[in-house]
């Protein structure tokens, strides 16, 4: 019988994954996005800076940047439910991992987004729900919110193009 592996090993390991997946997203670096982990759910963080305000009388945080954050959780999220039986079983060898080496990100096939209230001037949390999920498409749904998770400011819907496996 195989020993479950130490705990501090899988979380490096799925640490390092995340981090080598969200790495492949240059955009989600500029707007400074991160994802905290829980198992296997994922968490968007959008950490507030003044470079992403697009109104700022009000202040608010930026329609496009709103979007962006949506779409790069939706992606990452997708991506992250993708590798996850490889990463888990060991198929996936985490000291090579890199965005160069990870499987290709999903395409986005369209994406729409309902506004909901101003994003204010602090940081953001976005969760993405998979409707579906199959070898050629995806379907995902997901949320964002600030200080109150019942209260969101925007959620979308995109539909994406999953890459070929052996791609």
């Amino acid at each position: 019988m195989k020993r479950p592996e130490p705990i501090q090993v899988v979380k490096q390991r799925r640490d390092g994954a995340l981090a080598a997946l969200v790495g492949g997203v240059p955009y989600a670096r500029f707007l400074g996005i991160t994802f905290d982990r829980r198992g296997d759910e994922l968490t968007g963080v959008l950490s507030f800076d003044q470079k992403l305000i697009g109104n700022p009388v009000l202040p608010a945080l930026h329609g496009g940047v709103t979007a962006a954050f949506l779409e790069v959780t939706a992606i990452v999220t997708l991506s992250w439910a993708m590798i996850w039986d490889d990463l888990e079983s060991g198929r996936l060898d985490v000291e090579t991992l890199s965005p160069e080496t990870l499987p290709r990100l999903p395409k986005t096939i369209d994406f729409s987004v309902d506004y909901l209230r101003s994003g204010l001037p602090r940081d953001a949390y976005g969760r993405a729900r998979l409707n579906r999920s199959g070898r050629r498409y995806a379907s995902v749904h997901v949320e964002a919110w600030q200080d109150n998770r019942a209260r969101l400011f925007a959620q979308g819907t995109g539909h994406f193009l999953m890459p070929r496996r052996d791609a």
